[in-house]
């Protein structure tokens, strides 16, 4: 098993918009690249709480089968589409990917 973990901080305004509807447009993004390809086990998608103390406001925990199923993810268009967004307020990112 494959574990992808993103973290993303978003700036404080971007793209025309605050913080929240960024993290809320990124979010929807998100979901909607869920059970794309074949072999991806799990992709859940979190904001933080305003209550917690957290370094970043997005997180994006998913697993695959293998890495081919990572691969088919990544290069997926639905996937490729949110990126151009996401560089626009995004402030910080950070991935970890580890097998088990």
């Amino acid at each position: 098993m494959l574990h992808h973990i993103v973290m993303w901080k978003i700036k404080a305004t971007a793209d025309g918009s605050s913080r929240e509807a960024n993290i809320a447009k990124a979010r929807a993004l998100l979901d909607a690249c869920a059970h794309l390809v074949p072999g991806m086990e799990r992709f859940e998608v979190a904001v933080s709480h305003g209550d917690l103390e957290c370094t970043h406001d997005l997180v994006l925990n998913s697993s695959f089968t293998d890495r081919e199923a990572l691969a088919a993810y990544q290069n997926h268009p639905s996937h490729a589409a949110l990126k151009p967004f996401m560089r626009l307020v995004v402030q910080d990112r950070q991935c970890m990917d580890y097998e088990t």
